[in-house]
């Protein structure tokens, strides 16, 4: 007989974190299940599994209660080297949910993970970068890493089946994939299995033997004869658990190889089996506890006692596991039941006691509440539909800041979506605004925030923290609207809320404070009051640095960009945006939804550029939809008017540009930003005055809050007037207010140039000019040029200016003087790019990651880098923003 191995789970480091819904990491996930006492060790499996150590993946698929998971583990046990164990549940629905539970368990099991890489923020999704990432650094292992991922039938998200295989396929030879499922993994097995690299054990391969079954029947104390143990395989199709269920029943038999002659298998028997010889068996406080236990996926002692109202769990559950009563213990006190006995047990409490279940989930609910598992409290107190009781404890606990930092389908606020009835609770209410405000749905989420606040100023339901939520989703009503007055009154009160708080419970929600910060300084950009703006969203970025934090910095970050942007600063934008992206690869996740006001900034730097294409196609990937909120909305008008412009698209620019920006307020910069459009058309058709006018009706004659570019294009319509002298006025204004960026001060340098020229001063112009590109060429600003006139070619013919404009203005590849003269550096690369690297080097410009480089060009990523190294070398660079600026002083791009 084979031997029988009665430990407990092997120790492993305590798993410390978070997963992306923010509830700690159940140590239980990552440990080793134990076998129990009765366990049979089957050489002829085991055996099987070794050659799983020969080929990266293998598959063990049968059904519930076939034998799958202790038959792994006890492999597992015995391989003498670390093996990587993941159980899933209920809660790994999600790409970022299961990558964050696996990554956890590699940590847990002491497998390095890349450092720069946190875990996924966003339960929904996971950037391929994290994945790239991690793929890498198994495949460097000397050592094969062997992952354990049991019950992966749960895991129904095809994505994450993509994931899976992309990470299995590019860390070769590095991992070996273990998946214990009861159906057949979306895995593209067929591939595996043409290339012979497949390890499979299926039902027919865990059905017992007539042998094992009287060796399993021995271990529980029953000694048959084989014709007997024959019969038994046959009607049991050697299921391990129906096995196991009868020699339970057969051992309290007078008569147990009658009793066993006589079982008879199959669903309905066996349910009757389970509830007629297991549980009937139980004393009563037994039989209640593994009733109410029914309706949890996993438990503690302390829940199943909150169900039960006694407190005997602790004791009834060890004896039950002991008893191999179909309770498996998963280690620091955590258990579950055997999923067909839960199903049975669940149908049987249903039939007893009708109505029970959804108080045993309200009740289950309140007791999660207090262990700090939010999504497992959400599920349960959705199940009993106890939205008052949900609702005040996401308010009173400020969790209402989570929901908004993971909107998107399957997350928690989906658990609200069947909320329906009146309640006069205005927690309530928050929590339907916070729903419909991450939606953006901007009527209703008003709604239902001004029936709370008529509710909480009646005192039906006031706290402090119902009224710094409410403060906290009225600022995001009035970022949203456009309404300063809105999100000013919200961010007083929450300034006078804050010191009225738990301390505790503001350390535990930073996203709190960042999510506050960034909807005051989104609110103050769209009323012009850009340094607040600044002061406020550069907080966001330099607080902490947090899963929950990660999408208030996103959104910081894009505001912070279209900032540079409107201050002139093209290449400040630029590395902004490319930061935005950085943090989105972190934390393995995506540009905040809805917004793509990053897309739309670096679309509006590539216009300034001449680079009508690249802006084209960087709006195509600008979201379809768009949130509310009018800063992106503005943006994406302005530049999309321009874009059609520079396509000779007259009228369609014109539309686009008088297109409204729905706003409670009116914004002192957007007005401006669609008018540049308009006085470009008028100017172009040689009517210079309704071009001042049209600019003067949006600001701008105004040189602060965001209207520098307004004012620099209003300077030279007065010049195309012939009205120097009002063109100089405007530019002198400006630049007494400060100090603007190049994309103001390069037009402005043209403007007075063209003023010189016409006022017979030619070496004044010359000078100017001299300026101009100078700044332009830091930049690769050839947007201004193109637009000034043909004023500018006899400047530009003469050998000076013309060798400062050659290779990135004007047509040709000669040597250029401009680095020369700005400061040391080559002018030219030591070496000439290939054609791969020129395409690299065409992507890095547009802030494109490594992976998505490699994505797009069908290469590896090793193979990406390789090409870097090299364009770093012969521009003489270190970094990439440093590689795309030589490139552009150099006219490679």
């Amino acid at each position: 007989m084979a031997a029988t191995d009665r430990g407990a789970p092997r120790g492993i480091p305590d798993a410390e974190g978070a997963d992306p819904l923010g509830d700690p990491f159940p140590r239980a996930r990552f440990a080793l299940p134990a076998r129990p006492g009765t366990f049979l060790r089957r050489d002829r499996l085991a055996e099987h599994l070794a050659q799983g150590l020969l080929t990266p993946l293998t598959v063990v698929n049968g059904s519930a209660g076939a034998g799958k998971t202790l038959l792994v583990a006890d492999w597992a046990a015995r391989l003498g080297h670390p093996v990587t164990w993941l159980t899933l549940d209920a809660t790994a629905e999600g790409p970022g949910t299961f990558w964050a539970q696996l990554l956890q368990s590699l940590n847990a099991h002491g497998v390095p993970v890349p450092t720069a890489v946190d875990l996924p923020a966003d339960a929904t999704r996971v950037h391929h970068s994290l994945l790239s990432r991690l793929a890498r650094e198994l495949a460097g292992h000397d050592r094969p890493v062997t992952v354990v991922i049991d019950e992966f039938d749960r895991m129904t998200d095809p994505e994450v089946a993509r994931q899976l295989e992309s990470v299995l396929r590019d860390a070769r030879p590095g991992l070996r994939l273990v998946l214990v499922s009861r159906t057949e993994p979306l895995l593209p097995l067929h591939r595996y299995r043409l290339a012979g690299e497949i390890t499979e054990i299926r039902d027919a391969d865990l059905a017992f033997t007539t042998e094992e079954t009287v060796d399993l029947l021995e271990l529980h104390g029953l000694t048959l004869a084989a014709p007997v143990a024959r019969a038994l395989v046959e009607r049991t199709r050697g299921w391990a658990a129906g096995l196991r269920l009868s020699a339970l029943a057969a051992r309290s038999s007078p008569d147990p190889e009658l009793y066993l002659k006589e079982f008879e298998a199959g669903r309905g028997t066996i349910a009757d089996f389970l509830l007629a010889e297991v549980l009937d068996r139980q004393p009563p406080e037994t039989q209640d506890l593994l009733l109410r236990v029914s309706v949890l996926d996993r438990f503690r002692p302390g829940l199943a006692d909150v169900l039960t109202g006694r407190r005997d769990a602790a004791a009834i559950l060890a004896d039950l596991h002991r008893g191999n009563a179909f309770v498996e213990d998963f280690g620091r006190g955590w258990y579950r039941l055997h999923p067909l006995f839960r199903e049975i047990l669940l149908a049987h409490l249903r039939r007893r006691a009708p109505g029970l279940e959804a108080e045993l989930h309200r009740r289950a609910a309140h007791g999660l509440r207090r262990s700090g598992s939010l999504s497992e409290m959400l599920a349960h107190g959705a199940a009993a539909r106890d939205w008052t009781y949900l609702a005040r404890a996401l308010v009173d606990d400020l969790e209402i800041g989570r929901l908004l930092t993971r909107p998107g389908p399957g997350e928690p606020a989906e658990w609200f979506g069947g909320m329906d009835g009146d309640s006069p609770d205005p927690a309530v209410d928050l929590v339907r605004a916070a729903r419909e405000l991450s939606r953006s749905d901007l009527d209703r989420g008003l709604a239902h925030l001004s029936r709370a606040e008529e509710r909480l100023a009646s005192g039906d339901g006031d706290s402090p923290e119902a009224r710094l939520t409410c403060a906290l989703l009225e600022a995001l009503a009035g970022r949203l609207a456009g309404s300063t007055r809105l999100a000013e009154r919200a961010t007083r009160a929450a300034r006078h809320l804050v010191p009225r708080m738990p301390s505790r419970l503001l350390e535990d929600h930073p996203e709190l404070h960042a999510l506050l910060l960034t909807h005051t300084g989104s609110s103050a950009l769209w009323a012009g009051r850009l340094d607040e703006a600044r002061e406020a969203l550069t907080a966001v970025v330099r607080g902490p640095r947090t899963a929950s934090t990660a999408f208030p910095r996103m959104e910081a970050l894009e505001r912070l960009a279209f900032l540079d942007h409107l201050d002139g600063r093209p290449g400040a934008a630029e590395r902004t945006v490319l930061a935005m992206t950085a943090e989105a690869e972190r934390y393995g996740l995506t540009p905040p939804r809805g917004s793509g006001l990053g897309q739309v900034v670096l679309a509006a730097v590539a216009l300034g550029r001449d680079d009508v294409d690249r802006a084209e196609a960087l709006l195509a990937g600008v979201p379809a939809f768009l949130s509310p909120d009018p800063v992106p909305a503005a943006a994406v008008r302005a530049v999309t008017a321009g874009v059609l412009l520079a396509r000779g698209r007259t009228d369609a620019a014109l539309t686009v540009a008088a297109r409204p920006v729905p706003a409670a307020d009116a914004s002192p910069w957007a007005p401006g930003t669609a008018a540049l459009v308009v006085a470009d058309v008028h100017l172009a058709e040689g009517r210079p005055d309704a071009a001042v006018e049209a600019l003067r009706q949006a600001g701008g004659d105004r040189v602060d809050g965001g209207g520098s570019l307004c004012a620099v294009a209003l300077a030279r319509a007065h010049l195309a007037a012939g009205d120097p002298a009002a063109a100089l006025r405007l530019l002198d204004a400006l630049a007494v207010r400060g100090s603007p960026g190049p994309a103001v001060t390069v037009p402005a340098a043209l403007v007075r140039a063209r003023a010189a020229a016409l006022d017979g001063d030619p070496g004044t112009a010359r000078e100017l000019l001299a300026q101009a590109l100078a700044e332009g060429r830091r930049e690769d600003l050839r947007g201004p040029f193109r637009s000034t006139g043909r004023w500018i070619d006899p400047y530009l013919a003469e050998p000076s200016p013309r060798a400062r404009a050659t290779g990135w203005l004007l047509p040709g590849s000669g040597p250029r003087h401009g680095p020369a003269a700005d400061g040391p550096g080559p002018a030219t690369p030591v070496e000439g790019l290939s054609e791969r690297e020129r395409d690299v080097l065409e992507r890095l410009a547009r802030a494109m990651s490594t992976e998505d480089i490699a994505a797009d060009l069908y290469v590896s990523v090793n193979t990406v880098k390789t090409h870097l190294k090299s364009v770093y070398r012969k521009l003489s660079v270190h970094r990439r923003n440093e590689a795309v600026r030589r490139a552009r002083e150099l006219g490679l791009l």
